[in-house]
């Protein structure tokens, strides 16, 4: 099968500040005929992610930046509609980093077929993926909950972040998150069953709302948007508190260097534990997590929120709506 139209998303600049549609290029390139050992893949859904504008951005990092010009790359669950590969036969579902693109052609080493499930394929990018696996990772395995823990979670209502408080409940702690708005903070009420939500952009003093919402101080913080959030809880932690950076994407469109937090000594004083982590380097317990994450699932504990734009000239769009808090859970690309 050749595919004369395969529509791509480039990146045409490096954004300065928060991300413009003019940073990027939609681009039509046609995808060439397979070869023996190959499969064609088309891409049903697209991720987008906080953490890809820091590579939007070029400098060292624990990723390589995104080139100029070039297809982005981003999860996807893709179907396969053409194979010469014997693992991956037509009509197989499969997940990969191949997103912002209609088509791909692979080998098969970048692939991951997703098992026969009732579940939603799009879960995969979400709940059972590495959304879902940076909640159980960053809260079991970084922080190291415990049950009966204070915990307190930054952008509570995201894509991570309803997860995280979700795992925090069937744990056995006490959960109270930030949000950006009141929709947002009914559904972390009315429907995640938290204990206690702050709107951060209606709170006069964040510090004491989070106070208030948690009376006896937060031995778990899952950070997630960094700057006054972080200078808040830190104040606010029980000694030997732990801190799991997942995030900070209050920063993530910072165009010149942000204050630190002023009270950096807590860590010292309240003897915290503090360690950022990247789930990519935990995939070895992807299987572990799936079980686990299943059963929830199948037992009703578990449930997860998507906020969904259509085709793929409407990725960047999506991806800016990330920054501008135009997402409840996870934001995806619905390719039509």
């Amino acid at each position: 099968m050749y595919i004369e139209s395969n529509r791509e998303i480039h990146l045409l600049n490096r954004p300065q500040g928060m991300p413009v549609k003019a940073d990027f290029n939609l681009v039509s390139k046609p995808v060439p005929v397979l070869e023996e050992g190959q499969v064609l893949i088309k891409n049903l859904w697209l991720s987008v992610d906080p953490y890809m504008r820091g590579r939007m951005v070029e400098r060292a990092s624990y990723v390589e930046p995104f080139a100029l010009n070039t297809v982005l790359s981003g999860g996807a669950v893709g179907e396969v509609v053409e194979s010469r590969h014997p693992q991956f036969p037509v009509g197989s579902k499969v997940s990969s980093m191949n997103g912002w693109r209609e088509y791909f052609t692979s080998e098969g080493n970048d692939l991951q077929l997703l098992p026969k499930t009732e579940i939603a394929d799009q879960a995969f990018l979400s709940v059972l993926g590495m959304t879902g696996m940076t909640a159980y990772t960053g809260l079991l395995k970084i922080a190291e909950l415990k049950e009966g823990d204070r915990v307190f979670v930054s952008a509570a209502s995201g894509a991570v972040g309803a997860i995280v408080c979700q795992i925090a409940k069937l744990k056995g702690c006490y959960v109270a998150g930030s949000v950006g708005s009141d929709e947002k903070a009914r559904y972390l009420l009315d429907e995640l069953r938290v204990d206690a939500v702050v709107n951060y952009k209606t709170s006069e003093d964040l510090q004491t709302s989070i106070a208030e919402a948690c009376p006896e101080g937060i031995d778990v913080y899952f950070e997630n948007v960094g700057g006054d959030h972080l200078e808040a809880v830190l104040n606010l932690m029980n000694d030997h508190g732990r801190i799991a950076v997942c995030g900070m994407i209050g920063q993530y469109n910072a165009t010149s260097a942000q204050p630190g937090p002023a009270n950096l000594a807590q860590i010292v004083i309240k003897k915290l534990k503090i360690q950022g982590f990247i789930v990519f380097e935990h995939w070895d317990g992807y299987p572990e997590f799936v079980e686990q994450m299943m059963q929830w699932i199948a037992a009703g504990k578990i449930s997860w929120k998507e906020t969904v734009f259509e085709g793929i000239e409407q990725t960047p769009e999506a991806f800016i709506g990330l920054f501008n808090g135009h997402n409840l859970g996870k934001m995806l690309v619905k390719l039509t």
